[in-house]
């Protein structure tokens, strides 16, 4: 590592509104092995009956799976890369490690990490689902994943990361790699459940070929503090990217998303939706930038961020941008920070509903518009439940 130092609040473009600046960032070395009994901590997305699952603790693989179909890999980056499974440029191909502080200390421990590979024209119906959990209190987890689909393929991956305690005092990096081959279709579900006196760092970076589809999610729940940044590059013509995002907060935790879409190749498609619900004196950011290329003609690309404020304390910054340099394409973007509609409440208490029922409603009724984006089954049934889940808390402060 060269020691750079921590990005300065309101020093550097993109922490203009997260200030670290009491971060003792050398007082979290390195992770080392973890109890394996730490495993068992209970999942925000329970596991799927048929899932091929992988687990860890801390760096320490304990549980890969066994008898997977034909053209398929899933097992640690750390595992994968000591026998010269990882396809050559992969990783570090998308993610520069040598810009960010906290990507160079990912990229320096090689411990631990998920590899997922897909060969050419698989079509996996078993969803993935890796559960990562952080146990050492006062140390970083560096936490690698690395997905590669090939050209044809088709996959759904679950990557979940957890706090072994609710009071665990820890530090997490993150870097998330997605290369999504031409014509395969890949859906990635990231689900951040730290604990709430933790800070996460990541960077995530995923690219997509010609007609490749990739449909990607991000549920942020726990932490103290965080600031992730999500990019997605249309790469090929045809190309399709969807991005789902949604928080909840409550007491002073602070989430900062920074997002980008850019289309690099013509006749794509992006679609971004972020939602919150903040309680409390929660606080959270969204910065979106809609890229578009010189040559990238008849691009569709569409951004969004609501966030509902539950209470006077809470505060939200939405922050919509466009750069295009191409001039056949249609961008629109929308951004909205409010708070629950008193109408609303007092229609459904005139219906006698209690107030505490009505006000529930009125949030439920805000996320659901998140979970219709996807098709009716169970991957929509388990994101909705664990928004439910993660609501319960939020409002009972």
């Amino acid at each position: 590592m060269s020691g750079a130092p921590l990005p300065e609040f309101k020093g550097r473009a993109g922490w203009e509104f997260t200030d670290i600046s009491k971060l003792d960032f050398s007082a979290y070395p390195d992770t080392g092995d973890g109890d394996a009994g730490a495993a068992g901590a209970e999942k925000i997305v329970p596991d799927f009956d048929d899932a091929i699952r992988i687990v860890q603790v801390d760096g320490t693989t304990i549980e890969l799976p066994d008898g997977l179909p034909e053209g398929v890999t899933v097992t640690s980056l750390e595992k994968a890369i000591a026998d010269g499974l990882v396809p050559a440029g992969k990783p570090g191909q998308l993610v520069d490690s040598t810009k960010d502080v906290f990507v160079e200390r990912n990229a320096a421990d090689g411990r631990g990490g998920l590899f997922v590979h897909i060969a050419k024209g698989v079509q996996l119906e078993r969803p993935i689902q890796a559960t990562i959990v952080q146990v050492t209190s006062g140390t970083t987890l560096n936490q690698r994943t690395l997905i590669v689909a090939e050209e044809g393929s088709k996959a759904e991956v679950w990557d979940q990361v957890l706090s072994s305690t609710d009071d665990l005092d820890a530090l997490m990096t993150t870097i998330v790699e997605l290369h999504v081959g031409d014509g395969a279709n890949l859906r990635y579900v990231g689900v951040q459940g730290l604990s709430e006196k933790s800070y996460v760092f990541g960077t995530q970076q995923a690219e997509i070929g010609r007609d490749g589809t990739l449909d990607w999610v991000a549920l942020g729940f726990g932490a103290a503090k965080g600031r992730v940044r999500m990019a997605s590059r249309l790469a090929g013509p045809g190309a399709h990217g969807k991005v789902t995002g949604a928080y909840a907060s409550r007491g002073n935790q602070h989430l900062d998303f920074d997002t980008f879409q850019e289309h690099a190749a013509a006749n794509c498609v992006s679609d971004l939706a972020f939602r919150g619900v903040l309680n409390d004196k929660a606080s959270s950011v969204w910065r979106g930038m809609i890229r578009v290329d010189v040559g990238a003609q008849q691009t569709d690309a569409f951004q969004e961020s609501r966030n509902l404020l539950l209470s006077k304390g809470s505060h939200a910054d939405a922050i919509p941008g466009l750069e295009i340099e191409a001039d056949d394409v249609r961008c629109t973007h929308a951004a909205a920070i409010a708070q629950l509609d008193e109408d609303q409440i007092f229609y459904l208490r005139s219906r006698g509903l209690p107030e505490n029922q009505a006000r529930r409603l009125v949030i439920e009724g805000f996320l659901a518009e998140l979970v219709a984006r996807f098709e009716e089954g169970r991957s929509r049934d388990a994101l909705a439940a664990a928004l439910e889940e993660r609501l319960d808390s939020v409002l009972s402060v």
